[in-house]
């Protein structure tokens, strides 16, 4: 049947056509296609704020920012809720912070021992700040993969098998392994794709700075999640979406391509955008807002840094909303 155009008899449409739509993967996890959105990816609405930093325990710098979303219930004998959140502050110290609930739609208890990961890890590092936590679950080691940065020129890479405590590993990316002029190589996302002409098992999505201060999304590939090769020029390119600056990459896959979803900077618009780089990352084709961030709070111009999952078969997109530093963490439905 035709699609209606309207804002509220679309999204009608859209629940009622889920049930019957084609397979996508989103972050790892099938869930029911139901949009014309770009891509064909769901049309996400907002529905709640899920943290809001005043309510926090843990808040040395009144801001957090870069969730991160797993279910855990398929893989701990006793976790704490269903789904783990990961965020983190980012100014000074920052610190790698946990959150538990059994829905995505929330509500989530924030961990009592906050923050997991602290800016100074003996003998390994002492740094101003750690932050941007994503986690990765390898199924193949029972583990629990955590990636982070600090400083915002280093990503590093810790190890759990509780999701909670970790065991510290090894630096993953800095600035050293990019061109010269680079700066920063931080908020990085790693998932699971397959790269057979690279021998690769997994892709890394990352924010890439240099000295002309204009962020731009570099990547990378590796068999083993540990070692990693980096491509010397950047997947997207502020410039190529009219941005002063992108950032917060996150990979989804549909219909046998992969695609990147991430931020302009709230000078530039604010939503979120979505780049179709085909399945062995040839591909640059640019498809314009995947989500249109409202200008009433809690977005407030700006939607940043999303990770998906499913509940109950549900989309979900959890993300940053509001001004970069000053909002809060929320989850829109699609």
């Amino acid at each position: 049947m035709p699609e209606p155009q309207s804002g509220l008899d679309r999204r009608m449409f859209l629940r009622a056509t889920a049930l019957s739509g084609a397979a996508l993967t989103v972050g790892g996890l099938a869930t029911p296609s139901a949009s014309a959105a770009p891509g064909g990816f769901p049309d996400y609405a907002y529905v709640r704020t899920l943290l809001t930093p005043s309510q926090l325990k843990y808040n040395p710098t009144g801001e957090i920012i870069f969730p991160t979303v797993r279910g855990v219930y398929d893989k701990l004998a006793r976790p704490l809720g269903r789904y783990y959140l990961y965020y983190a502050p980012h100014d000074a110290p920052g610190g790698i912070c946990l959150a538990y609930g059994d829905s995505l739609e929330g509500p989530f208890t924030e961990y009592p021992d906050n923050p997991i990961v602290a800016n100074r890890w003996d003998p390994h590092y002492s740094v101003s700040h750690v932050s941007s936590p994503h986690v990765l679950w390898r199924e193949d080691l029972k583990e629990f993969w955590l990636y982070f940065h600090g400083e915002n020129t280093t990503t590093r890479l810790a190890r759990s098998k509780d999701g909670i405590h970790f065991t510290y590993d090894k630096v993953v990316l800095n600035t050293s392994m990019m061109p010269a002029g680079t700066t920063e190589t931080s908020y990085a996302r790693v998932f699971r794709h397959d790269l057979p002409a690279r021998g690769a098992h997994y892709v890394m999505l990352f924010m890439l700075n240099n000295t002309t201060n204009h962020r731009d999304i570099g990547w990378g590939w590796s068999a083993d999640g540990r070692a990693w090769t980096f491509a010397q020029t950047p997947l997207v390119r502020h410039s190529d979406v009219g941005a002063v600056n992108v950032g917060g990459p996150h990979l989804l896959t549909r219909g046998g391509s992969a695609f990147v979803v991430y931020n302009k900077d709230k000078e530039s618009g604010g939503d979120l955008m979505i780049t179709e780089v085909g399945k062995d990352f040839s591909l640059r084709k640019h498809l314009g807002v995947f989500y249109d961030s409202r200008s009433s709070a809690p977005e407030n111009g700006r939607a940043a840094a999303p990770s998906f999952g499913t509940d109950h078969g549900v989309p979900y997109m959890i993300y940053e909303a509001g001004e970069r530093l000053a909002g809060s963490i929320a989850v829109a439905r699609g």
